[in-house]
C-alpha cells in the first residue's frame, strides 16, 4: 500500500512538473489563459479531481485551438462537453470527435436537413420532449440533447460505435460517417 501511494505521489509530482514546464515552454504564456484554466479547473464538476481536470483541459484546449480561437470560449465548451458526456456515460473525446465532424465546433451550424448546433440535433426532438421553446443553438442545451441521443443509440446498438454513430447521423447501413468520427477520434482527440 505504501509503495503504491509513493508511486502515485511520484507520478503526480512528475506530471505537475511536466505541466509547469509545458506552460513555461510556451513562447508566452498568456496570463488570461492561465487564469481561465485555473478558473475552469477549480469549477469543474465532472472531473475526479483537480489534477485530472488540469491535465485534460490543458491538453484538449491545445487540440481545440484550431477550431475555436478564443480561450474563454474553448474552456467553456470543453467543460460543458466533459460534463454532458460524463453525465451520459460517454467518452468526452468521442463527443469531441463527433462535434468536429458534425459542425467543426460551430454552435450556430444548421445543416441542409435542419439539424442545429454543435452536435447537429434535429429540432423535432424539442417537440418530442415537450420543450418546443428550447434553443438548440445554446451550447448547454445542444450538448445535453446530443449526448443523451448518442448514449441512447449506443445502448440500443450494444455499444457498437459504427452502428450507434450511423443511427445518430441517420446513415444506418453505411460506415462512411462513423469512419469519419472514429478517424477524428483517433487522430485528434484520443489521449495516448
Amino acid at each position: 500500500m505504501l509503495t503504491r501511494l509513493t508511486t502515485l505521489l511520484f507520478i503526480f509530482i512528475l506530471n505537475t512538473s511536466a505541466l509547469s514546464q509545458a506552460l513555461a515552454s510556451e513562447q508566452e504564456v498568456d496570463p488570461k489563459l492561465r487564469q481561465l484554466l485555473t478558473d475552469a479547473i477549480n469549477s469543474s464538476e465532472s472531473f475526479e479531481d483537480r489534477f485530472h481536470a488540469e491535465v485534460w483541459l490543458l491538453d484538449m484546449s491545445n487540440r481545440l485551438r484550431r477550431f475555436v480561437k478564443d480561450e474563454e470560449t474553448r474552456l467553456t465548451i470543453l467543460k460543458q462537453i466533459h460534463l454532458e458526456a460524463t453525465r451520459a456515460k460517454l467518452q468526452p473525446e468521442l463527443v469531441l470527435a463527433l462535434i468536429e465532424v458534425e459542425s467543426h465546433f460551430d454552435s450556430y451550424a444548421i445543416s441542409k436537413s435542419g439539424a442545429q448546433g454543435m452536435m447537429q440535433v434535429m429540432p423535432f426532438w424539442l417537440n418530442e420532449i415537450g420543450h418546443p421553446d428550447d434553443n438548440l443553438i445554446n451550447i448547454k442545451t445542444n450538448l445535453r440533447m446530443g449526448c443523451t441521443i448518442l448514449k441512447y443509440y449506443m445502448t440500443m446498438e450494444k455499444n457498437n460505435l459504427h452502428k450507434a454513430l450511423a443511427r445518430y447521423n441517420g446513415s444506418r447501413g453505411s460506415k462512411i460517417y462513423s469512419n469519419k468520427v472514429l478517424n477524428a477520434l483517433h487522430h485528434h482527440w484520443y489521449q495516448s
